[in-house]
C-alpha cells in the first residue's frame, strides 16, 4: 500500500485502529525515519486519545490512557540484549493486559520470536517518495499491500 506523505500515513494509522481490539500487539518494522511513529500517532487519533504521541526512544515505553482504549508504544531500538528486550516487553506486556491496552512496538527483531499473535506492519521508502506499508493480519495470514 503506497502512502505519499505524513497526512496519509496518519490517516492509514487513523483507519488501521478500527481493526485493534484490547490486548491487539502491533509491530512496527522499517528504518529510521520510515513513519513507525507516524503510524502510530494516527493509531492514538483513531482510538481518541488526545495525549500528544511522541517516540519513546530514549525513555523506551510511553503509555497513553486517555481514549476508548489504552495504547503502550514501545520503542525497544536502544536495547541490544535479547534478554534485556524480552524482559522489559513482558513486563510491559503485562501491565498492558491488566489495563486491557494495545501494544504498538518499534524495532521489536529482538523479541519477534517469542510472540505468537500480532499484527506486523512493514515500511519501506518507496522509490521516488512517500513510503510502502505492508500490514500482515494474524487472524487469517492475510498481508495488505
Amino acid at each position: 500500500m503506497f502512502v505519499e506523505n505524513l497526512k496519509e500515513t496518519i490517516e492509514l494509522g487513523k483507519n488501521f485502529s478500527q481493526r485493534l481490539n484490547p490486548k491487539s500487539i502491533i509491530l512496527l518494522e522499517g528504518p529510521i525515519g520510515a513513519g513507525k511513529t507516524s503510524f502510530v500517532q494516527g493509531i492514538a487519533e483513531g482510538l481518541c486519545i488526545n495525549e500528544n504521541i511522541t517516540s519513546p526512544t530514549f525513555s523506551l515505553s510511553h503509555h497513553y490512557n486517555s481514549g476508548r482504549i489504552p495504547l503502550v508504544h514501545i520503542d525497544l531500538y536502544r536495547l541490544e540484549n535479547k534478554e534485556m528486550a524480552k524482559e522489559f516487553f513482558f513486563s510491559e506486556e503485562e501491565e498492558a493486559i491488566q489495563n486491557q491496552a494495545i501494544m504498538a512496538i518499534e524495532w521489536p527483531e529482538l523479541i519477534k520470536p517469542d510472540l505468537n499473535n500480532f499484527w506486523k506492519i512493514e515500511i519501506n521508502y518507496a522509490t521516488n517518495f512517500g513510503r510502502n506499508y505492508k500490514i500482515w493480519d494474524p487472524r487469517n495470514s492475510l498481508t495488505f499491500e
